[in-house]
C-alpha cells in the first residue's frame, strides 16, 4: 500500500515470507476464525463507561475501498469495511466475513463460504458484491491504483491490461454465499492480500458516483460507520450496529482530528485531549523521539516500509543514471536514521526494506562521497553540461520530512557542491505533482501489503502508473519480476528478485533512505488496538478500560 505515513507510508511493514513468515495462514487449511481475538484481552479490566477514542490523522485521499492506495485512507477503510479475512495482531489472516475457507490440493483454488452479514444500511452482503467490487478495481476504466493487489488471481493482470475478457478472470460466484477464486500460481501470501479485497454495495455504487464522499451516502460493512466528515478538520466514526461481529466492538466512537503540526498533536496528547499520538497514521515531532524513548513512553515496532526518494527520470539532469547515483551515494543514511529518526530506523542501501530484503546490507556503500563526486562529473560530461540546472526536492508537510529534507540538502551541498531548493507541499498536492512528473527529486514510502520483496519491486513494472512516478522502465526488470511470480522454487525465485533489484540499483530511479518503524505514544487505558507486524492499525478490538 503506497505512500508516506507522514511518513504516511503511511504507508507500516519481519521474517521472509517463504521462510515461514507469520503473515500467511497455512495454505492447506482454512484460516482460523477471528472470534475471540485478541484472546489476551479476555482477563483484562472492564471497559470504561465512555468508549470514545480520540486520534489524529491526515485527510484520507478516499473512503472508496476500491480506490484506496495509501496508509491513511487504508486505516479508515479497515475501520469502515470488512473483507473475507482480516489480519490479527500478529499479522495473520483470520476468517472474517468468510465463515469457512477451503483450499484445493494444488493450492490454486480458494472457496470462501460467507457468513450472514449486512451492510450499514441493512442490505445483506453477498458473494456477488465481493465479485463486483474486485472486478470494478480490475476494470481499466476504473483506473484504480490498487489493481496490482489482485494480480495473483488468474487473468487479473491480463484483464486490467486489456488482454483478457472479464469472463476469463478467476473470480466465480457459486451462489449468494459462496465465492471461488482461482490463482495463476500457488501464492502463499494470498490470504494476507485478500484482507485488502473489500466488497462494495453494488446498488449504492452504481446509483451515485459520489457515494463515498459523504456520511449520508456511504454504505459500508465494517465494525464502524462514517457519521461526520468535515474535510481537513475532523472525521467521526461510530460503532456499526449492523456489523456481523458487533459484540466484540467496544468503542462507541472514534474522533479523528486533522492537525498537521506534530508538536501540537503531542501537546494535545500530553494534556489528555488525545488518546494516541504518532504512528501509524500520524507522526511524532522528530525532536521528541529521543526524550520519549529515554522516558520509556515511546512504543516502536518494525514495519515493512521503506522511506525512499524518487528521481524524475524524464527531467534533466536526472535523465542520466550516473547523476541519479551520485545523489544517491552522497546521502549519509546512518546519520539520518540515528540523529533524525531516532526510533530504530535502519539505513537502506537498496529499495526493499530490511524486513523483506534479500540483500539487507545493501547494494552500495552508505555515504560514499568519493564515488558520488566521480559519478556526478562523469554524468555531467555525458550530458555535455558544465553546470547543473536548479535542483528541487519536493516533500510533504511533516516535522520528520522537513528535517530529513534539510539534512539531504546539507549533504548534497557538502559532498556534491549542489544547492538544492526545498519545496514543501500538502500530502495530496505532493502526490498529484509526483503523478504528473512535476518534480525533480521527491520523497515517498511504501507499506507492504504482504512482507515479500516482490510487493515492493512490482511497483516499478509499469512506466506510467500511480505507483511509479519516476517514469523509468526496463523490460528486463519486468521480465525478472514476472518470472518470480511464476517460480515455485524459492531459491530460483529469490534469484530473479535479487537480479531485478540489482537492475534497479544500477539505474537508480529510486533510492532507499531507511527501513521504517512505527513509533507512537498512547494512553495507558487504551487497550486492544492492534498494530500488526505489517504496520497496519485496526480499531476493531480496541477499548478504554476504567
Amino acid at each position: 500500500m503506497k505512500k508516506p505515513v507522514v511518513i504516511t507510508s503511511l504507508l507500516v511493514l519481519l521474517s521472509g515470507l517463504f521462510a515461514g513468515c507469520s503473515n500467511s495462514a497455512p495454505t492447506n487449511q482454512a484460516a482460523p476464525d477471528s472470534q475471540g481475538q485478541p484472546s489476551s484481552e479476555a482477563a483484562s479490566p472492564a471497559p470504561a463507561a465512555s468508549q470514545i477514542l480520540r486520534m489524529n490523522a491526515s485527510e484520507p485521499e478516499t473512503l472508496d475501498s476500491g480506490m484506496s492506495n495509501d496508509v491513511i485512507s487504508g486505516a479508515f477503510i479497515r475501520s469502515l469495511y470488512d473483507s473475507l479475512v482480516r489480519l490479527d495482531k500478529d499479522g495473520k489472516p483470520v476468517n472474517s466475513v468468510a465463515s469457512d475457507i477451503s483450499i484445493s490440493d494444488d493450492k490454486k483454488v480458494y472457496t470462501f463460504t460467507l457468513r450472514d452479514s449486512k451492510w450499514s444500511n441493512g442490505d445483506p452482503v453477498t458473494a456477488n458484491e465481493f465479485a463486483f467490487a474486485w472486478m470494478r478495481v480490475l476494470d481499466p476504466k476504473t483506473a484504480s491504483g490498487s489493481a496490482y493487489k489482485y494480480y495473483p488471481i488468474k487473468n487479473a493482470r491480463a484483464f486490467f491490461e486489456g488482454k483478457a475478457q472479464a469472463a476469463d478472470v478467476g473470480i466465480k460466484v457459486i451462489d449468494a454465499k459462496t465465492l471461488q477464486v482461482t490463482l495463476e500460481n500457488p501464492t502463499p501470501y494470498f490470504l494476507t492480500l485478500a484482507t485488502f479485497y473489500y466488497p462494495v454495495n453494488q446498488k449504492v455504487v452504481e446509483s451515485n458516483p459520489d457515494w463515498a464522499r459523504k456520511p449520508e451516502t456511504i454504505v459500508t460493512n465494517g465494525p464502524f460507520k462514517l457519521v461526520n466528515w468535515e474535510h481537513k478538520n475532523k472525521i467521526e466514526l461510530a460503532k456499526n450496529d449492523q456489523y456481523w461481529d458487533k459484540d466484540v466492538v467496544k468503542l462507541d466512537e472514534i474522533e479523528f482530528s486533522m492537525i498537521e503540526d506534530t508538536n501540537t498533536e503531542l501537546e494535545l496528547f500530553n494534556s489528555g485531549e488525545l488518546d494516541w499520538a504518532g504512528g501509524p497514521i500520524s507522526s511524532l515531532p522528530a525532536d521528541a523521539i529521543g526524550p520519549l524513548r529515554d522516558e520509556g513512553k515511546l512504543k516502536t515496532m518494525e514495519r515493512a516500509t521503506n522511506y525512499y526518494l524518487l528521481f524524475q527520470t524524464e527531467k534533466p539532469p536526472f535523465t542520466n543514471a550516473k547523476i541519479r547515483k551520485a545523489f544517491a551515494y552522497a546521502i549519509n543514511r546512518k546519520d539520518i536514521a540515528d540523529n533524525i529518526g531516532q526510533a530504530g530506523q535502519t539505513p537502506l542501501m537498496g529499495f526493499v526494506p530490511r524486513s523483506a530484503s534479500l540483500k539487507p546490507d545493501g547494494f552500495f556503500k552508505d555515504n560514499d562521497t568519493e564515488t558520488a563526486k566521480q559519478l556526478l562529473a562523469e554524468g555531467m560530461k555525458e550530458l555535455n553540461i558544465a553546470t547543473l540546472p536548479e535542483i528541487t526536492y519536493l516533500y510533504n508537510t511533516s516535522d520528520l520530512n522537513k528535517k530529513i529534507a534539510e539534512a539531504l540538502q546539507a549533504q548534497w551541498k557538502q559532498v556534491l557542491g549542489v544547492d538544492v531548493k526545498l519545496v514543501n507541499k500538502e500530502l495530496k498536492v505532493m502526490f498529484d505533482d509526483q503523478e504528473h512528473g512535476k518534480y525533480m527529486i521527491s520523497r515517498t514510502g511504501w507499506t507492504g501489503d504482504y512482507n515479500d520483496p516482490v510487493n515492493f519491486l512490482e511497483l516499478l513494472m509499469e512506466k506510467y502508473s500511480a505507483n511509479n512516478s519516476t517514469f523509468w522502465h526496463s523490460e528486463r526488470y519486468v521480465e525478472l519480476v514476472k518470472q518470480a511470480y511464476a517460480e515455485p522454487d524459492e531459491a530460483k525465485r529469490n534469484q530473479h528478485l535479487l537480479a531485478a533489484e540489482s537492475i534497479l540499483m544500477d539505474e537508480m530511479p529510486v533510492t532507499g533512505v531507511y527501513s521504517s518503524v512505527n513509533s507512537w505514544v498512547q494512553n495507558d487505558k487504551v487497550k486492544g488496538i492492534t498494530v500488526d507486524p505489517l504496520g497496519y492499525i485496526d480499531f476493531k478490538w480496541g477499548y478504554k478500560e476504567q
